[in-house]
């Protein structure tokens, strides 16, 4: 199944509070739709081109692979949300279900026909706070075929708050996630959220990548545009967006408008 959006551009992130269910939740099913309508209509006005829903506000995170799925609760809210950010602002609208549920990403971008999702460790192996994470291609793929859906799948590359099993270089993950793992793209991040990506990181990735789509996926700013964003073909700008730079407060509109006029133009051509 062929995916419909290439993936490239300017990707907000919709973080969505924690839900009713989780450790120290902030309101009702409600509150939080209404939360990600306004981030969501900030930045459309702003001139993002996509935007990616999260269900950020949620940890700690459950592994999200077989056998520790994210609950039913989280899937439906994120289902629900996200086909109304689509509605609403009429974007190029993903989702990425944290930490690493490909299944129920796929699942609800299906349902909610939307355009991509993001999944963090697609292929090899992974330590993270939430232990050992093992990437599950072979299951995604195939549970995307078999809903006929053309959605993209972004695969991340050495992903933040992670650290490989074995060593593994930059090209070869690279490699893995777009020819063996047939990614649809990869993004590059830093070593934590908010965290600027590493030049010579994203040097590697983009040789290895070829002419296929590499996004940045953390820290992106006004400091570091110049430097990173024309090695890329777009990126998911959150932090930068929000108030103050706080990834928890909620999107400045001046400052999404800002980064949006500065970046767009830079971006690999």
């Amino acid at each position: 199944m062929r995916a419909a959006w290439s993936p490239r551009g300017l990707v907000g992130v919709i973080h969505l509070p924690a839900l009713p269910g989780d450790p120290d939740p902030r309101g009702g099913f409600a509150d939080a739709e209404a939360h990600a309508l306004r981030d969501a209509e900030a930045l459309a006005v702003a001139g993002f081109e996509a935007l990616v829903v999260e269900n950020f506000g949620s940890a700690p995170f459950p592994k999200g692979t077989a056998g520790h799925r994210l609950p039913p609760h989280q899937v439906a809210a994120l289902a629900l949300v996200a086909r109304e950010v689509k509605r609403v602002t009429g974007l190029v609208v993903g989702v990425n279900c944290l930490r690493n549920d490909g299944v129920s990403a796929l699942g609800i971008a299906a349902a909610a026909a939307l355009d991509f999702v993001r999944i963090n460790v697609h292929s090899g192996a992974y330590v993270t706070d939430q232990g050992l994470i093992e990437g599950e291609a072979d299951v995604t793929l195939r549970y995307r075929a078999s809903l006929g859906a053309p959605v993209a799948l972004l695969a991340d590359v050495l992903v933040k708050h992670a650290t490989p099993l074995a060593p593994l270089d930059p090209r070869r993950a690279t490699e893995e996630a777009l020819d063996r793992g047939r990614a649809d793209a990869v993004i590059v991040t830093g070593r934590g959220t908010g965290h600027p990506v590493s030049r010579e990181l994203l040097v590697e990735v983009r040789e290895a990548a070829g002419a296929r789509h590499v996004l940045i996926g953390s820290g992106l700013d006004e400091h570091n545009a110049a430097s990173l964003a024309p090695l890329a073909d777009g990126a998911i700008v959150g932090t930068a967006t929000k108030v103050g730079g706080d990834v928890r407060a909620p999107v400045d509109p001046a400052r999404a408008k800002g980064l949006a006029s500065l970046l767009r133009p830079l971006f690999r051509a």
